[in-house]
């Protein structure tokens, strides 16, 4: 049968949508290719906000218009949390919750001659997340360049505003030689750049007894004869530990790039979010990382305008950001989560409007953050890893892209010889 998958959402999505595509194409089915109908279409999707289940179910209606005859299912997050809305989108035949999307080819195969058995509403397969005690490894590697390497799944935080423990369940995780295991098999298939990935990746051993920094050693020990690096993807500031940043300080492997969820720059908001940390610990943070690594890039996750964010909170928010030397903020805009416990809570709404007024602000001061530390390091030498993907210029030139270890992107004509290697270059700013 013919299968096209879209993923929508976290790169965690991407890694699991690219491990039950190899396990499809193993078990005989096929890949529709561009412009061709499919036979089954799977859509992978993401819930972290309202805009994201509205671009799910745009997603659903747009395969449905490409796909006429193809059976529609949906899986991921919204399947998870609102698995009945999404049963009586019209053209959806089956929605699996998480647990069931890791026994989709089993599922898959009993789909040769069925379709939904209740016209008008799809076949619903979910379970309670909460009770899932198994963890389903995964890693992407549609890219030979980069490795999405899943090494944990869930969350026991339970933030104020967040739907993620739900949607993901309970913090879990693989050992650390299954790790490596999959590791190792992804940079001998050709990946020479590994990104771990997970929901709440610094919780790492909570389900087999070890510990995250104890990953990290092992997985610096890997082979691979023409090199390889790791970046570690969004790692909760109180468990981002000093061992941790002064491992990566000498590693020879793992890349100075970090990615820190703050939320709010008040303490006071921080509290009702239900964050465990304060604006003192993150600062800390960054400063004992750029004291090892001055060009170490800092990626921040921020949001605004959640319940209880007066206008004295966000001013104070806004001067701690603007303090901090990071290079980059991933800024999302609050919206109401059913089952939450912000909603029960009695504190000061952000109207829209001010909500988006307050994302444009802290988008322009990450446009201003990131053009300076390009600028700081122009000039500078670093090794890029160039990938497949090129672009053409105005001028009719074909050109190729990489990153530096420290996350600045630079381009150079393209040379198909040089997809997936390192090289040594001094930094010239894109125009």
């Amino acid at each position: 049968m013919k299968i096209a998958f879209t993923t929508l959402g976290c790169k965690l999505n991407f890694a699991e949508s690219s491990s039950l595509g190899r396990l499809l194409l193993e078990r005989g089915h096929v890949r529709a290719g561009k412009g061709e109908q499919a036979d089954i279409c799977i859509i992978n999707t993401c819930s972290v906000t309202d805009a994201a289940d509205h671009k799910d179910r745009q997603m659903i209606h747009r395969i449905r218009r490409q796909h006429p005859h193809a059976i529609l299912i949906v899986t991921g997050c919204y399947a998870q949390l609102k698995p009945d809305e999404i049963a009586h989108i019209e053209g959806v035949d089956y929605v699996l919750g998480q647990d069931e999307k890791f026994r989709l080819a089993e599922f898959v195969e009993q789909l040769e001659n069925a379709r939904r058995s209740t016209p008008g509403r799809a076949d619903v397969w979910v379970s309670e997340i909460r009770e899932a005690d198994d963890f389903h490894g995964a890693y992407s590697r549609d890219d030979r360049t980069r490795c999405f390497l899943k090494v944990q799944d869930g969350c026991n935080y339970f933030c104020s505003y967040c739907t993620i423990p739900m949607a993901r369940g309970k913090s879990r995780n693989p050992s650390i030689s299954s790790v490596v295991r999959q590791a190792q098999e992804a940079l001998d298939g050709g990946a020479k750049e590994i990104i771990l990935s997970g929901v709440n990746i610094g919780d790492f051993g909570r389900s087999t007894n070890e510990r995250f920094i104890d990953l990290l050693r092992a997985l610096d020990t890997l082979s691979a004869d023409s090199g390889y690096r790791i970046r570690i993807s969004s790692c909760e500031p109180n468990l981002l530990s000093d061992e941790i940043i002064d491992f990566v300080a000498q590693s020879s492997h793992f890349a100075p790039h970090f990615h820190i969820p703050l939320q709010s720059g008040s303490n006071t908001v921080l509290k009702i979010m239900g964050r465990r940390y304060t604006r003192e610990l993150f600062a800390e943070r960054v400063a004992h990382i750029k004291a090892l690594m001055p060009d170490a890039f800092i990626g921040v996750d921020c949001m605004v305008g959640v319940r209880g964010e007066t206008d004295e909170c966000w001013a104070d928010y806004v001067g701690f950001i603007e303090s901090l030397p990071v290079s980059q903020l991933h800024v999302f805009t609050y919206s109401e989560r059913a089952r939450t416990r912000m909603l029960e809570m009695d504190l000061e709404v952000v109207p829209q409007k001010e909500r988006e007024r307050r994302s444009r602000l802290l988008h322009e001061i990450s446009a201003r953050k990131t053009e300076q530390f390009y600028r700081e390091h122009e000039g500078d030498e670093a090794v890029v890893l160039w990938e497949s993907a090129q672009k053409q210029t105005p001028d009719g030139q074909k050109r190729m892209y990489g990153f530096t270890e420290n996350y600045i992107k630079v381009s150079c004509p393209y040379d198909r010889a040089k997809t997936n290697t390192f090289e040594r270059i001094v930094v010239r700013l894109q125009d």
